[in-house]
């Protein structure tokens, strides 16, 4: 009766399980907001600066500040904007699918303090003297387009009105939008296109507090001053540091690719699982399903923004998931080899399994934290996501796995059936002949890993040679993230030429630009030195839009922030390291924390020189791949050492020859378990690198070499370095000893 009652709870659990995901998926994905690299928008970096002499900033400058550019962001009609303060004197504004781009970079970054002159520029009326909210187009009596706006008191305006009667020549009111110290009407008035708005004639006193702005206005111009006004004049003023903007299709392209290569990833993943695990793999899928669903929801609860790299997080997180279902497995595989019923060995797999489990998901969170702290808004994205799914992933792939299969196991429903594991009988070893340190047999009990140790420190050394030469020679091929400069791309319906795009450049007066295709060319990617204006890509845009079709993504870094970047992602690796070493030497020893972060340091070097040698474009989530791959590089490391540590407590480890027996024998019983929890990771990567989003391809290839150089260095260099200073130590000892044996001499 209890069997079949663990039966009817497994299937039940299944049942609730797939009717959760299958009623509030489409509910949860529905309501989770995009980033504005998946549906377009715009995003910058300002510098705040004082609007006049003697300001200052501080915290309540960059509060109003913020307070009117969400209202300029109402304005342009974005529902939910993301403005925050960066240090002490910066401000992030992202604006996801705002329409305009053009008008959103004007309206934002125009200080709009409207002021009324006579013609020795003396201020008469500013914006102070409006009421809040009231301007709106309108059209004079010819019909032109024109600015009604309300005045607070009549009477002022009266003052102002007989004085330029009384002194003004013409009687000119100069209506002035943004007067900065040194401008003046006599110098602009002479110019074709004066920076004042207007300066009409006064023929009359007027007592009234409405008021008409007359000029060479279009609608939308005239429109666009209005909501200018009403928002509010910004206290400050903003110089961009940084900037991007993606267009609507660029946007909707890279949603659409990327989901397909998750759906491909995750797909080959769960075959892989059901292949090689069998029924644990048929438990492996519901829970993976399970953590898909959990982030969709938690995701939706935080009112996060998913962005492109947000979801090759969830992509790659199935991959990092799936980990904690192979070393579970993998562990319950021994115990069965060495002859334990399917309960006990259930038992004992899962017991064993957590602690090194448990150290893996700690130290990728410790470098996903790193990225989230220094990194930029997009690779916090990635943090947010990657620090989510570990977490998510941990509750599903250890809990809910062990519920699910512990039902099935306690059922009886598996007993004696080895192959439904994946145990074949002839790897069955007879009880009778196993004792404690009995270890179980693998496929790789014959290769000896430590025999050709000094052809891969060689290997490793040639490798490192090679990198450096090639750091020196071709440096790293920097893109604007940490060089400064513009970068435009842009997608077009036809097959574009180098030289045709070029010629669209010099159309447009810009020089020295860098022009590759991708794809099946009808994508190109334009490099140029120097940050462009705001005019000038407003006129690219206009001009690239209604030549190919959409409007291009442009990007803008200024040095400044180049500088910055480059800075903290060295900080960022160097924090990183530290805390592992730290962690790592609390839960294992010293040694290991130092061939652990030396063997991932040179997972991290072989990513560099690759980007080096082969010229590919270094972007800023070059450096989440990095940190990522340095944390996930370490969690291969974490379960050698964790199988060493556990042999030496079943042994007594005398001489060199007894370590180099435990270091051997814990990579032939992990080589397996570190090979498939890689495979898994590089399924995901794979399937983003060929049908994903062009704009992560480089953040793909660089994860995609890092992880294969993660894999070689925890079985080829951690271990080994270990073994080398282990050995070391354990000779000093045995010299201590023998010299306290010998006779004192008289």
């Amino acid at each position: 009766m209890a069997k079949r009652g663990r039966l009817i709870g497994f299937f039940l659990i299944v049942l609730l399980i797939g009717s959760l995901i299958g009623l509030n998926t489409n509910k949860a994905t529905s309501n989770i907001l995009l980033g504005l690299d998946l549906q377009g928008g715009f995003e910058v970096l300002y510098e705040v600066k004082p609007a006049n002499k003697g300001d200052k900033i501080d915290k309540t400058a960059l509060l109003s500040t913020v307070q009117a550019l969400n209202e300029r962001a109402n304005v342009l009609g974005v529902s939910e904007p993301n403005i925050q303060i960066e240090g002490n004197d910066r401000i992030r504004v992202q604006l996801a699918g705002v329409k305009d781009q053009n008008e959103a970079r004007k309206i934002l970054s125009t200080q709009a303090e409207l002021t009324f002159r006579d013609y020795q520029d003396k201020e008469m009326l500013n914006g102070s003297d409006l009421k809040q909210g009231a301007a709106k187009l309108s059209f004079d009596e010819n019909g032109n387009p024109s600015v009604g706006v309300t005045l607070k008191d009549a009477s002022k305006f009266k003052k102002v009105t007989e004085e330029i009667l009384a002194n003004a020549p013409n009687n000119q009111l100069v209506i002035w939008l943004d007067y900065q110290e040194g401008d003046s009407f006599q110098k602009e008035i002479a110019k074709p296109n004066p920076k004042f708005i207007s300066a009409p004639n006064v023929g009359q006193v007027f007592n009234q507090t409405d008021v008409s702005i007359t000029g060479q206005f279009t609608v939308k111009e005239a429109n666009d001053l209005a909501n200018l006004l009403n928002a509010g004049a910004l206290p400050v003023k903003l110089d961009e540091l940084f900037s991007t903007s993606v267009g609507a299709q660029f946007g909707e392209q890279a949603l659409n690719s990327t989901v397909l290569a998750g759906i491909i990833g995750i797909a080959l993943i769960f075959l892989f699982m059901l292949v090689f695990y069998r029924v644990p793999g048929i438990i492996a899928v519901i829970t993976l399903s399970a953590y898909l669903y959990l982030i969709l929801q938690v995701f939706d609860w935080m009112n996060g923004v998913l962005t492109l790299p947000g979801i090759a997080a969830i992509i790659l997180g199935v991959g990092m998931a799936v980990d904690a279902n192979i070393l579970t497995y993998e562990r319950i595989k021994e115990e069965l080899k060495l002859g334990r019923t399917v309960r006990s060995a259930f038992r004992a797999g899962n017991r064993r399994a957590f602690t090194t489990i448990f150290d893996a998901n700690i130290t990728t969170i410790l470098a996903a934290g790193v990225l989230f702290f220094f990194g930029t808004s997009s690779v916090k994205g990635f943090a947010t996501m990657l620090i989510l799914s570990i977490i998510a992933s941990f509750f599903t792939a250890v809990f809910l796995s062990r519920i699910l299969l512990g039902l099935l196991v306690e059922s009886r429903l598996l007993d004696k059936k080895y192959g439904y594991f994946g145990v074949k009988k002839k790897e069955i070893l007879d009880i009778a002949d196993t004792t404690d340190d009995t270890v179980a047999p693998t496929r790789f009990d014959k290769v000896d890993f430590l025999k050709h140790r000094k052809k891969f420190f060689a290997l490793s050394g040639i490798i490192m040679i090679a990198g450096i030469a090639s750091l020196l020679i071709f440096k790293l091929n920097l893109g604007i993230d940490f060089s400064s400069g513009t970068r435009i791309d842009i997608m077009s319906n036809t097959t574009l030429t180098t030289e045709q795009v070029k010629a669209d450049f010099k159309k447009l007066n810009i020089k020295d630009t860098n022009v590759v295709l991708s794809g099946d060319k009808t994508d190109a990617a334009v490099r140029m030195v120097g940050v462009m204006k705001q005019d000038e890509i407003a006129q690219l845009k206009s001009y690239f839009k209604e030549k190919y079709g959409s409007e291009p993504n442009v990007s803008t870094v200024s040095s400044t922030v180049g500088k910055e970047l480059a800075r903290n992602a060295l900080i960022g690796v160097l924090i990183a390291s530290v805390g592992m070493i730290i962690y790592v030497s609390i839960r294992f020893e010293f040694y290991m924390a130092l061939a652990a972060i030396a063997a991932l340091l040179h997972a991290a070097f072989i990513i560099i020189a690759f980007f080096s040698f082969t010229r590919l474009e270094v972007e800023v989530t070059f450096i989440a791949a990095v940190l990522t791959v340095i944390g996930y590089a370490i969690n291969d490391t974490i379960v050698t050492f964790d199988r060493i540590r556990e042999l030496m407590s079943k042994r007594r480890v005398r001489t060199v020859a007894d370590l180099e027996a435990v270091v051997n024998r814990s990579l032939q019983q992990t080589f397996t378990r570190s090979v498939n929890t890689v495979l898994t990771v590089v399924f995901a990567v794979i399937a983003i690198l060929i049908f994903g989003s062009e704009s992560i391809q480089n953040f793909s290839i660089a994860l995609l070499v890092g992880l294969i150089a993660g894999v070689y260095s925890s079985i080829f260099i951690a271990a080994q370095l270990w073994l080398i200073w282990k050995g070391k130590q354990l000779e000093k000892k045995q010299d201590v000893k023998v010299e306290t044996k010998e006779e004192p001499q008289i």
